[in-house]
């Protein structure tokens, strides 16, 4: 097996991977840096989680190792697609450069601008940057490409699908063509091909697994969901996710919940705060000061969920994230693969889960086809307990339906009462009326009194109105009956 010390780098480069407790390279790393120690142009591909990171900085610091640069003239520039990923970058930096005098420069949104001009007019070894915010600086002519020897391209499909490739395209004309260029990507789409075969010369391929697979050390799985009503598809989804969290119990020692959009992320946050969980939003958004809090308090384990957009898909180096949560089934396939790639990092073990509605159906046959695998069908934990919470909230509903009185759409009758003890109780008949054969008529069945205080003898219940008749009706049948 290939070590490190047999990669002919820098011993200085050798003694801070010692350090840093490292000693065999990944499959990545082994095929990447011998070609790239040659000058040569690189393409990588390779999952996410396998160490690419290392595959550039490492060569890098070892050829840059010699030399000086000059004010506003980088000596190697790397473009990274998100503020997280840049300022991942320059901390690998930080670590295996520690013992080599190369300065850094990290050029991202949400810092002002004029501490970066400082740094860059003192002159700085390797930059790294966004492609928006390095464009800022050249065109406010702080900044110029024509001294860089070597150029990185990290997360090149991420680059992609966030729209930088025009401005990847014009930042290549910008640097001098005799440059060596580096260029990493988990997937390898038609666009991302024509920028390798334009910019690229001769590249040493270095394709160390299936294009868009996840790590084997993930274990996987969806669960099938669908709301009992459409307005309650929300409230339902987010308590699905609490269940499955509580089910993982301490297994899940942390996790990162992924959302499509960024209300979402706020929303899901929220309720889980709500709810009693250790839980914080990060989201373009935010700005940058607050975004570096909530990820070191990740890192250091004083936070247990983040809850992110797929701006922190990339760019997250978190060894010991123990699960992924999938709020919502991503719109491109390739996220997946770089969600759950959250977890299961450096041979370590994951989990991943996610919750598919009906409408996310079509995207996630998606990445079923991509990854080439079938996802496990987890059983939905809240379906077990609906039926017999269904059952008895029916049952209680139909003891306690009111029941429609046939004299009156306004009263109800009480609901049947107990059943008690049986009393008899004796009733003396009535004497017989010996000069009418009509049986005698009852209190009630004679009729209302009318407004002089006599029985009319007839029944003035008015269908709809129940037992009791308004007086202004009762004198309009009068009136008639006297005309």
């Amino acid at each position: 097996m290939t070590k490190f010390s047999e990669l002919n780098l820098n011993p200085k480069v050798l003694k801070a991977i010692e350090e840093a407790g490292y000693d065999t390279p990944t499959p990545i790393q082994a095929g990447a840096i011998p070609p790239a120690l040659e000058g040569r142009d690189v393409l990588g591909i390779a999952q996410t989680g396998t160490g690419k990171t290392a595959s550039f900085t490492l060569p890098m610091i070892t050829l840059l190792a010699r030399g000086r640069a000059r004010a506003r003239m980088p000596r190697s520039l790397v473009l990274c697609p998100t503020r997280e990923l840049a300022a991942q970058v320059a901390e690998n930096f930080d670590t295996y450069a520690k013992h080599v005098k190369l300065t850094k420069a990290l050029l991202i949104g949400g810092v002002s601008f004029k501490e970066q001009d400082l740094l860059i007019d003192k002159g700085v070894d390797v930059l790294i940057a966004t492609p928006g915010r390095l464009l800022d600086h050249f065109e406010r002519g702080k900044l110029l490409l024509t001294g860089v020897q070597v150029m990185v391209v990290d997360e090149a499909d991420r680059m992609l699908d966030m729209g930088f490739i025009p401005d990847i395209e014009r930042i290549f004309s910008l640097t001098p063509f005799t440059r060596q260029t580096l260029f990493f990507s988990a997937t390898m789409a038609p666009e991302i091909e024509r920028l390798t075969n334009t910019f690229l010369s001769a590249p040493a391929r270095i394709e160390v697994a299936r294009q868009a697979t996840a790590s084997e050390t993930i274990e996987q799985g969806v669960v099938m969901f669908k709301a009992s009503r459409r307005d309650r598809e929300g409230t339902e989804k987010r308590k699905l996710l609490r269940k499955l969290i509580e089910d993982e119990g301490e297994a899940c020692s942390n996790a990162i919940i992924f959302c499509n959009r960024k209300t979402d992320v706020d929303i899901v946050a929220k309720s889980l705060k709500k709810y009693g969980f250790d839980a914080a939003p990060i989201h373009g958004d935010l700005d940058q000061s607050h975004r570096t809090r909530t990820l070191d308090g990740f890192r250091d384990g004083d936070l247990r969920f983040l809850v992110a957009s797929d701006v922190a898909a990339r760019g997250l180096d978190v060894p010991a994230v123990s699960h992924v949560f999938n709020f919502d089934v991503p719109s491109h396939a390739e996220d997946y693969v770089h969600r759950i790639g959250r977890t299961g990092r450096a041979g370590r073990a994951g989990k991943a889960m996610m919750i598919c509605g009906p409408k996310d159906e079509k995207n996630f046959d998606a990445i079923e086809k991509l990854i080439q695998k079938e996802i496990p069908r987890i059983e939905n934990p809240l379906q077990e307990a609906e039926p017999e919470k269904e059952e008895a909230r029916s049952s209680e509903q139909k003891d306690t339906k009111p029941r429609r009185s046939r004299g009156g759409r306004g009263r109800a009758k009480q609901a049947d009462p107990q059943p008690t003890e049986t009393v008899d109780v004796q009733v003396q008949a009535a004497p017989e009326d010996t000069k009418s054969e009509k049986p005698a008529q009852s209190e009630k069945s004679r009729g209302p009194r009318n407004r002089r205080g006599d029985r009319s003898g007839r029944d003035n219940n008015v269908v709809g109105m129940g037992d009791h008749l308004p007086s202004f009706i009762a004198k309009s049948f009068d009136e008639r009956r006297a005309g």
